[in-house]
């Protein structure tokens, strides 16, 4: 599937607690393989009450409008992954940071450059905000390219970084002004 079927086959829609249900059993579908590209998560979340919980404080932070968590869904309606504003900062510096995870099964297929796209725009008509942030793993070119594709320009590096498994990463730091 070539990048522009894939944004013409994908779209983006504001978590709710309605998705609680499938967005768990896609979250447990993907445990391993989310872990084994450092997006781990604790033992906790994939307890169902302990997820919806987290679901309903996500839905209360994004009614604030302090995230917008989107979920990316194929033509079949399945979710096929998450692209996030998070970290949103309003007046004066109107910015938010970018994290996003497409499933295993629909990993190669221009999902994650095309749900970027999409939520890129909603950040600039729905949200108002002007500078989007990401930072990614030195080892992670996939999500770097992604960025890259979608106009992201490096800016840095953080050293010793993310805490992953048992020892520190650094992270790849990008910036996109959007307006």
């Amino acid at each position: 599937m070539r990048e522009s079927e894939a944004v013409d086959s994908i779209k983006i829609k504001l978590l709710t607690r309605m998705d609680t249900d499938e967005l768990f059993v896609f979250e447990k579908e993907n445990k391993e393989y989310f872990k084994s590209i450092g997006l781990a998560r604790a033992d906790s979340y994939y307890q169902y009450d302990s997820f919806a919980q987290i679901i309903k404080e996500l839905v209360c932070e994004q009614d604030k409008g302090l995230i917008y968590m989107y979920l990316v869904i194929n033509k079949d309606n399945n979710i096929v992954g998450r692209v996030n504003l998070t970290d949103i900062i309003q007046e004066p510096l109107r910015k938010s940071e970018l994290g996003y995870r497409i499933g295993e099964i629909y990993q190669g297929k221009g999902y994650a450059t095309a749900s970027v796209k999409l939520v890129l725009r909603e950040a600039e008509q729905n949200h108002k905000l002007h500078r989007i942030e990401a930072g990614t793993s030195p080892y992670n070119i996939g999500s770097q390219i992604v960025l890259i594709k979608n106009g992201f320009q490096f800016v840095g590096r953080y050293n010793q970084y993310i805490f992953q498994g048992d020892k520190w990463i650094d992270s790849l730091l990008f910036e996109k002004v959007i307006d």
